[in-house]
């Protein structure tokens, strides 16, 4: 792949404990799978959507693919697409921006000035 970047999305509680650690071991579903669900831009707001529709006051987090080497593995997810997942823990060093997501008044999530699809 060519993506340069990929995107966490992370919940208030969890940034907050990411930044205070330096250090992400993964969101409950990581976990559970054994590696931390990243997305590119293109795959960003679909995930927001199916993920975490509702949900206010999230953190997106830009990461820096290059700065975690060989733990980024390309897989097939969702509908036959190759998402980033990383196999270990996430450093704070990796994360090159982030940004908060608001739900409009229709419920929506507002992405930042900038930020599209593709």
């Amino acid at each position: 792949m060519t993506d340069l970047f990929a995107y966490k999305i992370l919940t208030r509680d969890q940034w907050d404990q990411f930044r205070a650690d330096g250090i992400f071991h993964g969101a409950p579903v990581d976990l559970a799978d054994g590696y931390i669900h990243l997305s590119t831009r293109a795959q960003t707001a679909e995930t927001v959507a199916k993920h975490f529709a509702g949900q206010d006051d999230l953190v997106l987090a830009m990461v820096d693919l290059a700065a975690l080497g060989a733990t980024v593995k390309w897989e097939v997810s969702r509908g036959g697409a190759l998402f980033p997942h990383v196999y270990g823990p996430l450093p704070m060093s990796a994360v090159t921006t982030k940004a908060r997501l608001r739900l409009n008044d229709m419920g929506r999530h507002v992405f930042p000035a900038g930020f599209s699809e593709g």
